[in-house]
């Protein structure tokens, strides 16, 4: 073992039991307008229905549907690498996310989750909001999950007991996971990200653009992408949106 090694295995080491001692994952730093926007995606919209450019779009559910789940609802933030989809800015000044574009996504993300075995598929999440659907993603599509905080070293030290080697990654936040996907990038593992507007994108391959802090909303796009990506490969979809949704 080389002294890189040692001292990573050493930090796996420490950070496990710093975890374990702990007996619960740290708590998020949500900001302020995170938080707005999360909250309006559990009570639903409060301004017009302005959702998307392509009124005559075919979405796999009524625009209705993304409406309610508040898929749409970005933050007050907005980054370059987000803007092509987002559709406007409220006047409460909150960015509207283009729902045709998340629809689109949905679909050419399972087209590309359908080219890999399934438990070659990693999705992670540690935004609380994430981790059941992420989890029952997991499960619909026969993936491997990693919710909670992703432990250093589980893609990159073969070393640590929880290694795996995915051959692509699902991030529910590339800031919130922002550990996993460093680590994909640095063994050169593709990486699909939800992204909301305030998301920066250098490090993911595929970006699903959708609210990625509402409980509804990640219900709603993990739901479609898990009946997607196994429509994709000729199976019958057997869960249905409630499914998807955590009572808590």
């Amino acid at each position: 073992m080389t002294e890189n090694d040692a001292q990573q295995e050493g930090l796996d080491a420490a950070e496990v039991a710093e975890e374990s001692a702990d007996g619960a994952d740290p708590v998020e730093p949500v900001d302020e307008q995170d938080a707005e926007a999360a909250a309006e995606a559990e009570t639903g919209p409060t301004l017009d229905d302005d959702v998307m450019a392509d009124e005559e779009a075919d979405l796999l559910i009524p625009v209705e549907d993304y409406l309610g789940a508040g898929v749409h609802i970005g933050t007050q933030q907005k980054t370059k690498d987000m803007e092509r989809f987002i559709h406007r800015v409220r006047t409460d000044g909150l960015y509207v996310l283009d729902v045709s574009k998340t629809d689109g996504r949905i679909r050419t993300a399972a087209d590309f989750l359908a080219n890999y075995t399934p438990e070659q598929i990693l999705v992670t999440s540690s935004r609380q909001y994430g981790r059941f659907p992420a989890e029952k993603f997991a499960e619909a599509v026969g993936a491997r999950a990693r919710t909670g905080r992703f432990i250093p070293g589980t893609l990159t030290n073969p070393k640590y007991a929880g290694y795996i080697e995915p051959d692509v990654v699902v991030v529910t936040d590339p800031i919130g996971d922002a550990q996993a996907v460093k680590e994909a990038i640095t063994v050169g593992i593709p990486v699909i990200a939800m992204c909301d507007s305030n998301n920066q994108t250098g490090n993911v391959d595929l970006v699903v653009p959708t609210n990625n802090k509402g409980r509804k909303a990640l219900s709603v796009v993990y739901w479609l992408l898990a009946n997607e990506t196994l429509d994709r490969r000729g199976a019958e979809p057997a869960y249905a949106l409630e499914d998807f949704e955590s009572i808590v």
